[in-house]
């Protein structure tokens, strides 16, 4: 196994914004009680003012603080991987690549964002912070960050995760945060949900609407979201900006990008930096490949409109694919891939044929993840493993076509709070969730009617 490294000073000073590139623009988020776009005092009861600065900025490169760079660098710049026994195991002539963002104190990618929101809120005053999580990751990084600049957070744990990562919501109290199985008790939303559905597993919408709804309940509090809005998508380039800088040490470039996608921001904070040379025209002949989970296959099988980010509808409405903001996912061990719906930036890239879709069912990538670990002795999240499988399969098909293919895919979190689904797997108990269209049908049928284009 070969390594990249780079210093402390080659750290990226900047966030790339990928507005200014896109092929077109976005369409506007729309205020979920009229259906207007919104602005800047629409969001001012939700976020801190630097964040939806950053959410509506058309500035290429925006400028990270002194601050937060302090913070980064207790794991940034982050190592890059030649998986060369892998390749061996493989017999394939691809170079594959893997950016490994489990350095962090949180084991994953979060706390990329989570650091700079904690700061932010913090020199605006506020006291507090709610969230949702899923899997657990950015409940973690946000009560990491959160306990760095003195701000306390709350956090809304899908139930269905709670139940099967105990020790995901040991360390977010460890660090200071509270955690709650979602849905609760503490919320209308919350309650609401479970006197329809007492046994509810919860959701990544259920969740943001308990989050939502406490923090616009309180003065004090702030919200603080980990994945598909822009400033969050923001926040996380600094992981293909440094893979672009440790790839030119290593004398190459990537035929093909791979992440998994829950939201997107580990999938954008990859890939973008690499888009941008796509979309500018630097480099053309790179593909972006996003691999989701089966269970809840976003780009694949959903539709591109507007909807709710969160079940009761009390968060901004967002042009996305979404499965509707009604629905509830199997609950499989990739909880950070549980999302209805995917950030507005990769759904029109994806649209626009920028980026390629694939679903993997649970027990492939888990084959996968078992193999690297054998290989090249790291144990990735459940998440992770979809990207690996789609970089696996790009190397079979190098072998296949006999060509040389320069592959680089996201390692974007540590399974070490996953051993229970490994064992699962191991011992032949791990199922595979098919989804039927008509319950996909069902969820889609309950979508706001806005006049919004579909697709």
């Amino acid at each position: 196994m070969k390594k990249f490294l780079l210093s402390e000073q080659e750290m990226p000073t900047q966030w790339y914004n990928i507005l200014p590139d896109l092929p077109k623009p976005l369409q506007p988020p729309l205020h979920p009680a009229t259906h207007e776009p919104i602005g800047a005092e629409d969001l001012r009861p939700l976020l801190p003012d630097a964040i939806i600065a950053q959410e509506f900025s058309p500035e290429r490169w925006i400028d990270i603080p002194d601050e937060v760079r302090d913070a980064y660098r207790m794991w940034r710049p982050s190592p890059l991987y030649r998986a060369d026994r892998l390749e061996k195991a493989l017999d394939t002539p691809a170079k594959i690549y893997f950016k490994y963002e489990a350095v962090s104190p949180a084991g994953s990618h979060k706390p990329n964002t989570a650091v700079p929101q904690a700061f932010y809120s913090a020199r605006e005053g506020v006291r507090r912070l709610t969230t949702e999580t899923g899997a657990g990751q950015w409940g973690s990084a946000l009560s990491f960050a959160g306990g760095l600049f003195g701000v306390d957070v709350t956090v809304y744990m899908v139930r269905a995760s709670y139940d099967q990562k105990p020790h995901r919501r040991s360390l977010m109290r460890t660090w200071g945060g509270e955690v709650f199985a979602s849905p609760s008790t503490r919320t209308a939303a919350g309650r609401a949900i479970l006197a329809e559905s007492p046994d509810s597993p919860g959701s990544l919408g259920m969740a943001i609407s308990e989050a939502v709804e406490d923090a616009l309940a309180h003065d004090d509090t702030k919200y603080a979201l980990g994945s598909a809005l822009n400033h969050v998508v923001l926040h996380q380039t600094v992981i293909g900006l440094e893979a672009k800088r440790q790839l030119e040490m290593a004398g190459d470039y990537p035929d093909v990008v791979v992440g998994c996608v829950g939201g997107g921001s580990n999938y954008a904070g990859l890939t973008y930096p690499f888009l941008a040379d796509a979309l500018t025209g630097v480099r053309t002949g790179t593909r972006f490949v996003a691999a989701e989970p089966a269970a809840c296959p976003t780009l694949t099988r959903g539709k591109l409109t507007y909807d709710y980010p969160d079940t009761a509808g009390l968060g901004p409405l967002l042009h996305m694919r979404t499965l509707g903001h009604g629905f509830i996912p199997p609950p499989i061990h990739a909880g950070g891939l549980r999302f209805h719906g995917d950030a507005p930036t990769l759904c029109l890239l994806h649209d626009e044929g920028y980026v390629e879709a694939r679903a993997y069912r649970q027990s492939e990538v888990f084959t996968e993840a078992v193999r690297f670990a054998r290989t090249e002795g790291f144990v990735m999240a459940p998440e992770s493993s979809h990207a690996l499988r789609g970089a696996v399969e790009e190397a079979l098909a190098a072998k296949e076509a006999g060509e040389a293919r320069t592959i680089l895919f996201g390692f974007s979190g540590h399974g070490n709070f996953d051993m229970g689904a490994f064992d699962a797997f191991l011992a032949g108990r791990l199922e595979d969730h098919e989804l039927p269209q008509e319950q996909i049908d069902a969820a889609l049928a309950a979508l706001p009617r806005v006049g919004a284009p579909t697709a």
